[in-house]
């Protein structure tokens, strides 16, 4: 046993030493283009606004028209708030008030108040794959022991938070339309995330209301609705998957490093290019959190001179659907499992 140890540790250090060595590399990739960066925006926010009047347009010849263009105005709005994100990471400008103020104007359209969620995912950034730091930011994880631990009552609530009806639909329209109006989790912590919380709301009043004054209330509605839902959902999806797969890594606060969890603990999300432009590249989301600065349009770089990346914890579209029922950390086989295996490992 004292061997098997020293070997589980001795691998530990080593892949702890490789992601060490890999973030001097990536810090080469850092620096912003202010030109790219700016034409991102445009071409995204331009997009969307083009699809957003063919919707509206298309409203007087077919609702099922409009409705077949809710899929890519999503995809564009899920990528300005990928935008948002990097801006978050002081990634998409190097001045970190144009940083913030970009993200915090694309806020009122992802309807998520920037400073607030650039804590909670700083936060999330942090403890990573640290079964000691669980909390904001994160998909809400149990361990077998802690969910054997639980009463009837409270295991039916988390498989019910875990039904993918509640995780990808429900769930997201609840995060984002409404607890995203308070901030919830950090309400004691100042006056800056009442402040982004508050100030966000009032923007997409007024967005709404211009919105319905141009466009009409029910047209407004009816189109950047189902809009928001959807990019909310494909959002949750994409973290979902970059941490619950089958080769990710948790550890408690004594074995768990950093760098590791971030180079093991999070996917590389192989997409086809068309989804890929549209998801900003986050699915290279292992570089990503080794160096949350590089900014997402030097991500493909990134892969093309360094290729061994590729490989690390790589999963595919039609991979990732077997993700879905993931939602135990069994800290025995170090994996995640399912209800079904849970009750396999019980029934054994």
């Amino acid at each position: 046993m004292d061997s098997d140890a020293s070997t589980a540790s001795t691998a530990s250090d080593a892949k702890a030493s490789e992601a060490r060595q890999w973030i001097k590399i990536l810090a080469l990739y850092q620096k912003p283009n202010h030109g790219r960066s700016i034409f991102e925006i445009a071409v995204t926010a331009g997009l969307f606004l083009l699809c957003w009047v063919a919707m509206w347009v298309s409203l007087g010849i077919s609702y099922w028209l409009c409705l077949a263009l809710t899929l890519p105005a999503a995809g564009l709005l899920v990528r300005l708030f990928l935008i948002q994100h990097d801006c978050g990471h002081g990634a998409f400008f190097r001045t970190r008030s144009v940083n913030d103020w970009v993200g915090r104007f694309l806020g009122i359209f992802t309807l998520t108040p920037y400073d607030f969620w650039k804590r909670t995912h700083a936060i999330h950034h942090a403890g990573s794959g640290n079964l000691d730091r669980r909390g904001l930011g994160d998909i809400d994880t149990l361990t077998v022991r802690e969910y054997e631990a639980l009463s009837t009552r409270k295991r039916f609530l988390y498989r019910l938070y875990r039904n993918p009806l509640v995780l990808f639909v429900i769930g997201p329209t609840y995060q984002f339309f409404l607890q995203h109006r308070l901030p919830i989790g950090l309400m004691r912590r100042g006056w800056t995330p009442w402040v982004s919380t508050m100030t966000t709301n009032v923007g997409i009043v007024a967005f709404a209301g211009l919105g319905m004054w141009l466009a009409g209330v029910q047209e407004f509605l009816i189109i950047q609705v189902p809009v928001t839902m959807l990019a909310t959902s494909i959002g949750v999806w994409l973290f979902y998957v970059q941490h619950q797969f089958d080769e990710t890594h948790w550890n408690h606060e004594e074995d768990w490093n950093r760098h590791d969890a971030a180079l093991h603990g999070s996917s590389h999300y192989d997409l086809p290019p068309v989804l890929t432009w549209f998801t900003a590249n986050i699915g290279v989301h292992h570089v990503h959190h080794l160096c949350s600065a590089i900014p997402f349009y030097r991500l493909p770089k990134v892969l093309r001179d360094h290729p061994e990346l590729g490989g690390v914890g790589r999963i595919t579209l039609w991979e990732s659907i077997r993700c879905i029922p993931l939602a135990l950390w069994d800290e025995d086989n170090r994996r995640l499992i399912s209800f079904r295996d849970f009750r396999q490992l019980a029934s054994g």
